[in-house]
């Protein structure tokens, strides 16, 4: 069984109510359980909470919600990786063990499906333990300054200061989007971020982190520009 996990609880702080708040026409979370289910990829998809009104609209738009998360597992301390937990034994009680299962962001709202079924079919081809998603920085990490206790500058790569832009290596951040993982290596604990992984490279111009109102304000004008990009292609 491919299970898909939508973990969105209620008590967000920086952006009261984010899961739900409208988003392009939306609630936020009606875009991740769209992508995910015209990605085909799953048997069941799921929601995650422990808020009555986000499980009633997580329905409305399609997504199951059998089970509401307890509150030890809605606070600000609980990981990701326990909440997967807690989300595979339930299912695993009352059904049986999914062989694979992916986390999906409720705030993702860049996520195509065809990322998803990307990452499903990496998990397969390289026999991963994981497949996430990522993105390169913007600006060569190599180059990072940071300013000292008395307000001076400070390369962190000082023996890089001389090396040109283009020899520096490539390197890329968690997009925040979706964690395909194996349900065992969910339930053991094994780290995402590992040689046991491998990653879908996203655009930078499709990812954004969604966490404050300027986070939110910069996502719309994205989106915006987004979709009128498909639209334009789309008539071409």
């Amino acid at each position: 069984m491919n299970l898909g996990v939508i973990p969105a609880r209620g008590g967000s702080k920086r952006i009261p109510r984010k899961n739900i708040k409208p988003f392009a026409g939306r609630p936020m979370i009606a875009w991740s359980i769209g992508a995910a289910i015209e990605s085909g990829c799953f048997d069941r998809l799921v929601v995650s909470t422990d808020d009555e009104e986000i499980a009633e609209i997580s329905r409305h738009w399609g997504a199951e919600v059998p089970f509401l998360r307890p509150t030890e597992l809605a606070d600000d301390y609980a990981t990701t990786t326990d909440v997967m937990r807690h989300a595979i034994n339930w299912f695993t009680r009352s059904d049986r063990v999914p062989e694979r299962v992916c986390c999906i962001y409720a705030t993702a709202p860049f996520l195509r499906p065809g990322s998803l079924t990307q990452g499903l079919s990496l998990l397969e081809e390289r026999e991963a333990d994981f497949a996430f998603s990522i993105t390169s920085y913007g600006f060569p990490i190599q180059r990072a300054i940071r300013l000292t206790p008395e307000q001076r500058v400070e390369m962190l790569r000082p023996e890089q200061f001389s090396t040109r832009s283009q020899d520096l290596e490539d390197v890329y951040h968690d997009a925040g989007q979706f964690y395909w993982g194996r349900g065992e290596a969910w339930l053991s604990g094994r780290p995402v971020f590992s040689s046991c992984a491998t990653a879908v490279i996203l655009p930078r111009y499709s990812v954004q982190d969604i966490d404050t109102p300027d986070d939110w304000l910069r996502a719309e004008l994205m989106f915006k520009a987004f979709h009128e990009l498909d639209a334009t292609i789309s008539k071409a």
